[in-house]
């Protein structure tokens, strides 16, 4: 068990997901970091990534829960719940401020105790699921 990743990785997600504290990237992600989970208009790097959580803040207020850990030598894997605010435009749903909740693993890949790579699964079904209702809704 390598405890050190899984408090990277830990700490990267508060620090970094939770709190957008970006001044403290470099201490966690390495120089030729390659993010798998972005849509293909943002570059796979830590900009990339930056600008994605940085969107996503435009849409939703979000605390990511780790609800599982797993690492093995410099594998990391996490069960993830999240609590989402809905406050900005979401794929053409105005705003609700509903509070809703998904599900999803995030698996991280460290080198040197730094994270070099990232991979996401995350179901915005239900996301979509629990918003759809107020698509055609205007809200003021």
């Amino acid at each position: 068990m390598n405890t050190t990743n899984k408090s990277i990785v830990i700490d990267f997600i508060e620090q970094i997901w939770n709190l957008n504290q970006f001044e403290k990237m470099d201490t966690y992600i390495s120089d030729d970091f390659i993010d798998y989970s972005l849509p293909s208009t943002l570059p796979t790097n830590k900009k990339g990534m930056k600008n994605w959580i940085i969107g996503t803040g435009k849409s939703f207020e979000h605390k990511t829960i780790i609800d599982t850990i797993v690492s093995e030598e410099d594998n990391v894997i996490v069960k993830i719940k999240m609590n989402l605010k809905h406050i900005g435009v979401w794929r053409g749903i105005n705003p609700t401020d509903l509070n809703i909740k998904t599900e999803g693993y995030r698996y991280y890949k460290l080198k040197n105790k730094k994270i070099t790579a990232h991979w996401a699964l995350i179901d915005g079904n239900a996301i979509q699921n629990q918003l759809i209702p107020f698509k055609n809704r205007n809200t003021c």
